[in-house]
């Protein structure tokens, strides 16, 4: 995790070494609901092994946001930041490894140490970098390229989540998915 937070931002080792011995080991199991609408996430988790996915429901039919995977963060950022209750599932697909922290601690080491909120500030930005370039993507592409996009920046995903999951995740008719999968070299 040291390594991780490194390459957001430069924080001083004592600091840091200080912040990381607040988090603390979680594993899950497989096909757990870690947030669901109307419950607050009182935690921020840091993948170590596993794959998460965060949805929402409408009619009854998932609608997936994203995928979390080592090494990165997880959660519903919205419901931690603001400690408000979260629209949004996030549920393992994997058996899952974390290291969590909780608001508290979290929010007593960003006002201790400058450098940990900066940390965290520019954990955010690169979350809402990459949220609107998926949204971009979404909005300017069609299926066709959206899946080429996809299968450059994650092709890895295609054997370990499922396609009905993948294609949700894409906004492509799983049908339609199923026929980029054979007729698309990857």
């Amino acid at each position: 995790m040291k390594k991780f937070l490194s390459k957001i931002y430069k924080v001083d080792d004592d600091i840091l070494e200080e912040y990381l011995s607040h988090w603390e080991e979680h594993l899950v199991p497989k096909k757990t609901i870690m947030t669901s609408p109307g419950k607050t996430q009182r935690y921020l988790y840091y993948v170590i092994e596993g794959i998460q996915k965060s949805y929402y429901l409408n009619e009854n039919k998932q609608h997936i946001i994203l995928f979390t995977y080592a090494p990165s963060f997880s959660g519903d950022p919205g419901s931690f930041v603001t400690q408000s209750p979260s629209k949004y599932f996030l549920e393992t697909i994997t058996e899952s490894k974390f290291l969590r922290i909780s608001y508290e601690k979290h929010q007593q080491l960003m006002y201790k140490h400058r450098q940990i909120e900066t940390l965290f500030r520019k954990s955010i930005e690169q979350l809402l970098v990459g949220i609107m370039q998926k949204h971009y993507e979404l909005m300017a592409f069609d299926i066709e390229t959206r899946f080429k996009i996809f299968t450059n920046r994650s092709a890895h995903l295609l054997t370990l989540i499922s396609q009905k999951d993948l294609a949700s995740y894409l906004r492509i008719n799983s049908t339609n998915f199923s026929k980029l999968m054979n007729s698309i070299h990857i």
